[in-house]
């Protein structure tokens, strides 16, 4: 049976596209459906669908940049963008080799690109060279909806007091149940809201996950290495311990 993973961040769309994937293609295993782009790196890596369903904007990663890092981590996967973008996009993707679905989904284009993506599969055609370049070229285009400006302070509790702490001063967060852990190079302290939400608010220019639980101020970062396992270790400047980099997101820092 042919398996997927989906990743979209809005869950009512989630479960839409889910539903809809059932009607067109009975025989599609789900293997994974995720919010977010790290978890949907992660799930690719494991599972090596054969279709990735990749929403475009999602916390942390970008759909555009795990499908960069497929090229290396599942390259015979083919790509689904699932957009909102304006038509600079669609034209691109027109001209390349990856199917799109712009939102909202209707299940007669979703039938049309499945019935491509059950022909490409028959032939195997996966131009990963045209892939690369139709990423680069979106990465590059004009964006139609404008990010809000980057965090840059949070408030923590230490105990029972609770600190102003400047974002460029963080070496790291970390999941911590219902918490997030705040390091710095005076300690830890934490923080009520959610990894997830983290991404969408912090500068992802600067701020980048390097596991699913883990997100590393580049910054904070003395160096990167990695292990016979393919996993990486990330040594801090300010604090002793060792990050674990998890293998799917050490693709990310190959040109750093």
């Amino acid at each position: 049976m042919p398996r997927c993973v989906i990743a979209e961040d809005e869950s009512l769309l989630r479960e839409a596209l889910l539903q809809q994937l059932s009607l067109a293609w009975p025989e599609l295993e789900i293997a994974a459906a995720c919010d977010d782009g790290g978890g949907a790196l992660e799930a690719i890596a494991m599972h090596q669908p054969d279709v990735v369903f990749l929403d475009i904007r999602m916390p942390g990663l970008s759909g555009l940049e795990v499908a960069a890092a497929m090229t290396e981590i599942s390259p015979h996967s083919q790509i689904v963008f699932v957009t909102a973008y304006n038509q600079y996009a669609i034209d691109a993707f027109e001209k390349g080799a990856v199917d799109y679905l712009l939102k909202p989904i209707t299940q007669d284009r979703l039938l049309a690109t499945v019935k491509r993506l059950q022909m490409r599969a028959l032939t195997g055609a996966i131009d990963l060279q045209a892939v690369s370049a139709l990423v680069r070229q979106l990465s590059g285009g004009p964006a139609d909806v404008p990010k809000p400006a980057p965090l840059v302070w949070i408030t923590a509790s230490v105990g029972a007091e609770t600190r102003l702490i400047m974002v460029d001063d963080i070496a790291y967060f970390q999941a911590d149940s219902k918490y997030t852990v705040v390091m710095t190079a005076e300690g830890e302290s934490l923080l009520r809201k959610p990894i997830r939400d983290l991404l969408q608010v912090l500068d992802n220019s600067m701020f980048k996950q390097i596991h699913r639980s883990t997100i590393v101020n580049l910054r904070a970062i003395a160096s990167i290495s990695r292990d016979d396992s393919g996993k990486g270790l990330v040594k801090l400047k300010t604090r002793p311990e060792t990050l674990s980099v998890s293998q799917p997101f050490m693709v990310l820092f190959r040109n750093m």
